[in-house]
């Protein structure tokens, strides 16, 4: 695989979505735990939410990875490392990619084990997380211009 040029529309759409799924997850109701559990939708809306965020958030490393570097990575686990490899992130940014990554393979594969109470702790205390890493990458895009296509920054 030979390097090209990160595709900023694609970028663009993920980094909105990441953004969207967060305001949704931030819209449900989460004053309480009781207020939370009160209605059963809220978990299954939570998870979605959720999942959806972290796979878009995947998504732009992945592409990153791909585009920019011509470095694969087959498995969600291995985008978090592989970016530290190549600068992208931080060290501490890319074991909390991998923990994410891990996490939504949880949700995935062990969903019977992800509860409603597990769902809302997540909505209320790691939702900033992926915004974090969603700037992370529109950070180190805005400090790498010439890693774009013609297309430009538009995020």
């Amino acid at each position: 695989m030979t390097p090209t040029q990160v595709r900023a529309s694609v970028v663009a759409e993920r980094v909105a979505w990441v953004r969207q799924m967060a305001s949704r997850t931030r819209d449900l109701p989460l004053d309480s735990l009781e207020t939370f559990l009160a209605d059963s939708r809220n978990a299954g809306a939570a998870e979605s939410y959720l999942r959806r965020g972290i796979e878009a958030l995947l998504d732009i490393g992945r592409h990153i990875l791909a585009k920019g570097f011509a470095v694969a990575a087959s498995e969600y686990k291995e985008i978090g490392p592989r970016l530290v490899e190549n600068g992208v992130l931080g060290r501490e940014d890319g074991l909390l990619l991998r923990r994410i990554a891990g996490y939504r393979n949880r949700m995935v594969h062990f969903y019977r084990e992800v509860g409603a109470q597990e769902l809302y702790s997540l909505c209320t205390t790691h939702v900033a997380d992926l915004e974090r890493l969603c700037d992370a990458f529109v950070d180190w895009l805005r400090q790498n211009p010439d890693k774009l296509d013609e297309n430009g920054f538009c995020f």
